[in-house]
């Protein structure tokens, strides 16, 4: 049943397979996850060892540099890696392809690096018994093997360091003759093998467990902070605020970065609980496996860097976390235009497209410090992959007509939630993020101007909310405003939902991110990209003319 439809066995490591704790197929995926389950295990206070094996043309990959330097930093003793050495890669040799000394890497990186015949038993549980005793140092074993070794037709191409077997399967006619001849067993190592199944294998495998995507985690939220009328801060301080309350309610709620502590705010738990703060060093790619592996080890990872880094250079890592099913709340900072003076690279203007094809990860993004408060002990609390995103720069506390907080101490987030800021009857602005405070502001004129404008907060693209479709289907008129680019972000989305759901609105316009911007101050980019209060007035003035 390997590689076949209908089968479990999978042309790569996967979870459905009983006994896999994590699947991966991504070069580097695997190492990542393994020092996450390791450093679970550590913060947990849990016994045992953690073993991952690599492939040495996987090992060219920066990922495994990544979790090497982080697992030597944190001295993660119970980690030991395993090389299947054979110098073989997909499409020749080692020395062909990309030659280099893991031992000598290895070595550099402060590992205890044991070097053995990965075809020698006796060598081998040697090697492990040694991996046991070592000390506050991560373990390497090099064992070095042939491909195909034992059987003959294989063995003979992997003498020669051939490609010829990399992922291929012999026929059923090679299988048969082999097991007739060259590793046929004698009657006697049958039942030797039968016996020391039976009597001295007692481990199961463990079935694999799949939780309902937002099912509740035992977790203890905390009491809401509450930003008062008038305030102004960025979402970023909130988030800081409401991790470092979960932290020093849930010994297993842990945040990660990546040389970013401070900008991401997670610098509050690195001082005050700093066993429950990891710093993987400018590695996004390890932080977020890493992040997956100690999901699946009992840990809820919050892992921050800026947005423009998150969903380009650790995509494939959260992608192959989507695949798992596990459990890490990425929450990305500095995203859109606000992230300002930093100019188009840092300017995450896609990042929610990222996500927006992955099956198992939710969006969303807060429009104010309340909200934002809500949304991360609501994630906390519930179970699945989230990708969080906000901006940079300070916005003002959202409040009703009546000058109270909107997201007051009784407001309860769920995903997808949708909610009317401001009513009207004349045309619908739903707005996220960062450009809520903006389409509120142009409500303000546009009242001048006897337009009756509703503004709806929208927090997230890939689920929308019952009061945003009766609002469009009241106004028959539509404006979508975001920090983003349209094409693949709330626009689009909405777009191809009011589609599936049968609502014609008469009008359709939006304003979005349309082309990268240059540095300068958030409200200046936001001006220069037509985002901005005076954009709004001056669309919906022309849609209703």
């Amino acid at each position: 049943g390997f590689r076949k439809a209908g089968y479990i066995y999978e042309g790569h490591v996967t979870r459905h397979v009983p006994g896999v704790w994590y699947g991966t197929g991504p070069l580097g995926a695997g190492a990542g996850a393994a020092s996450g389950f390791a450093l679970a295990q550590k913060i947990l206070a849990q016994p045992g060892k953690v073993y991952c094996t690599v492939g040495d043309g996987e090992t060219e990959e920066g990922q495994v540099y990544e979790m090497m330097n982080m697992a030597m930093k944190y001295k993660l003793d119970n980690l030991v890696v395993f090389m299947d050495y054979n110098e073989v890669q997909l499409s020749d040799s080692l020395e062909v392809v990309m030659p280099y000394d893991p031992k000598a890497y290895f070595t550099a990186a402060g590992w205890y690096v044991i070097d053995v015949d990965g075809h020698d038993y006796r060598a081998l549980w040697s090697a492990l018994a040694e991996a046991q005793k070592i000390k506050g140092k991560p373990v390497f074993i090099l064992g070095r093997t042939i491909m195909g070794k034992g059987v003959s037709f294989m063995e003979e191409a992997g003498k020669q360091k051939e490609a010829t077997w990399h992922g291929k399967a012999a026929s059923r006619e090679e299988i048969d003759r082999v097991l007739e001849g060259q590793l046929a067993l004698t009657e006697e190592q049958r039942l030797k093998i039968e016996d020391f199944v039976t009597k001295n294998v007692s481990w199961k495998p463990r079935k694999p467990a799949f939780p309902e995507p937002l099912s509740m985690v035992k977790v203890k939220t905390g009491k809401p902070k509450l930003y008062v009328a008038g305030e102004m801060t960025d979402c970023r301080s909130a988030y800081g605020n409401a991790l470092l309350d979960l932290a020093k309610a849930n010994a297993n709620v842990v945040a990660l970065t990546a040389d970013l502590g401070g900008s991401v705010k997670t610098d509050g738990v690195q001082k005050e609980l700093p066993s429950q703060h990891i710093d993987v060093g400018v590695a996004e790619q390890e932080m977020v496996s890493c992040a997956g592996g100690m999901s699946l080890a009992g840990i809820i990872p919050f892992c921050s860097t800026f947005g423009a880094f998150m969903t380009s250079r650790a995509k494939d890592q959260a992608r192959v976390n989507d695949i798992n099913q596990c459990n890490v709340k990425m929450v990305a900072t500095h995203c859109g235009l606000s992230v300002g003076e930093d100019g188009p690279t840092h300017q995450a203007i896609d990042d929610s497209g990222s996500v927006l094809g992955f099956f198992n990860t939710m969006q969303i993004e807060p429009a104010d410090p309340n909200q934002c408060d809500r949304m991360i002990r609501y994630i906390a609390s519930h179970y699945g992959n989230f990708y969080m995103r906000m901006g940079r720069h300070k916005v003002p506390v959202l409040t009703k007509q009546t000058g109270d907080v909107f997201f007051d101490a009784d407001y309860e987030y769920y995903y997808g939630r949708c909610d009317i800021l401001r009513k009207g009857t004349d045309v619908t602005i739903a707005a996220m993020g960062g450009a809520v405070a903006e389409a509120l502001a142009a409500w303000e004129s546009l009242k001048k101007y006897g337009v009756s404008a509703e503004v709806v907060i929208v927090t997230s693209i890939k689920q929308f909310d019952k009061p945003l479709f009766t609002s469009i289907k009241k106004t028959g008129r539509v404006l979508t405003v975001e920090d983003h680019n349209p094409d693949s972000g709330l626009a689009t989305r909405l777009s191809a939902m009011l589609r599936e759901k049968h609502i014609n609105p008469e009008v359709y316009e939006s304003l979005g991110v349309k082309a990268y911007q240059l540095s300068g101050t958030w409200n200046e980019l936001y001006k220069a990209a037509g985002i901005d209060r005076s954009a709004i007035v001056k669309i919906v003035k022309s849609i209703l003319s």
